[in-house]
């Protein structure tokens, strides 16, 4: 699996740069954001499910959901 970075270059390398395709550029930029926002997500699931296995629940770190940290950090 690539990369939400490494997909971007790929992509920006494929076409011509112009104003006809600004358009174009930022869907390909926010489809890199979702490629990236689901990496993260994933990662945020293990995390919180391997706290699970060492007994330390989400309530009981206080976690807020993975919908809040990337709204408030990313």
């Amino acid at each position: 699996m690539r990369t939400a970075v490494e997909w971007l270059i790929k992509e920006l390398d494929n076409y011509e740069k112009g104003i006809s395709e600004f358009f174009s550029e930022v869907a390909i930029y926010n489809h890199a954001r979702r490629m990236e926002k689901q990496t993260h997500k994933e990662t945020w699931d293990v995390a919180h499910q391997a706290g699970r296995f060492e007994g330390k629940g989400i309530a009981e770190e206080n976690w807020q959901t993975f919908e809040t940290y990337w709204e408030e950090n990313l």
